[in-house]
């Protein structure tokens, strides 16, 4: 088994990432106020200005920050799973099997999006309608769930280098079936416990213990 290629560091892409103190504080709140709204009214809810009002930014700042509603919305759910993925960090996944342990985390996720209907349908349509120029966001959130698969996997903090190639593979398999069984919640043509046995038989079927 080939020790897995290092991934690109996207930090070092996001100029906000590098920046000050006053830069990063300020993104917060822009995010903030990006998930007030949304759980307020979902999708259309979120607008530029009433974000910009809300964060108590300018709307000029805002647009160098994010170029568009769909870029907000996509930092956004890849600033959701990026903690979700700092949050695991700190804790042993029970289960016995790798299918087990990733079942048990992507069920915990789905149960806490599904808890928050509005914010879950924003977060999800904008990365449905996400094209080439949000690429570097997509990727990005393709890459925290990639690390929340794998750390599922290996049932606690793994070390990079011990991470393989097949590693990445299977996990970004499942976080696209993730995804995807998200969408079909979102858009109503799967019910919360389709969208959970949907899930299941995909595991299952990739991690054959």
């Amino acid at each position: 088994m080939t020790t897995a290629t290092p991934l690109p560091d996207d930090s070092a892409a996001d100029p906000v990432a590098n920046g000050s103190a006053a830069q990063r504080d300020r993104r917060k709140r822009i995010l903030d106020a990006t998930y007030a709204l949304a759980k307020e009214g979902g999708f259309d809810a979120v607008q530029m200005r009433a974000v910009a009002e809300q964060a108590e930014v300018a709307l000029g700042t805002l647009y160098r920050y994010f170029p568009s509603k769909i870029h907000l919305l996509v930092a956004a759910l890849d600033q959701q799973f990026a903690d979700a993925a700092e949050r695991l960090n700190v804790r042993e996944i029970p289960g016995d099997t790798q299918a087990d342990r990733v079942l048990y985390v992507l069920k915990r996720l789905t149960r806490g999006m599904q808890g928050d209907a509005k914010l879950t349908e924003a977060l999800t349509r904008a990365f449905m309608f996400a094209d080439s120029s949000v690429a570097e966001g997509i990727h990005s959130v393709g890459m925290a769930m990639t690390s929340i698969v794998n750390h599922a996997m290996h049932g606690g903090p793994v070390d990079a280098d011990s991470i393989t190639d097949e590693d990445v593979a299977i996990a970004r398999v499942i976080g696209d079936v993730w995804l995807s069984a998200l969408v079909g919640w979102v858009t109503g043509r799967s019910t919360a416990e389709q969208t959970a046995a949907h899930m299941e038989t995909a595991v299952r079927l990739v991690l054959r213990d």
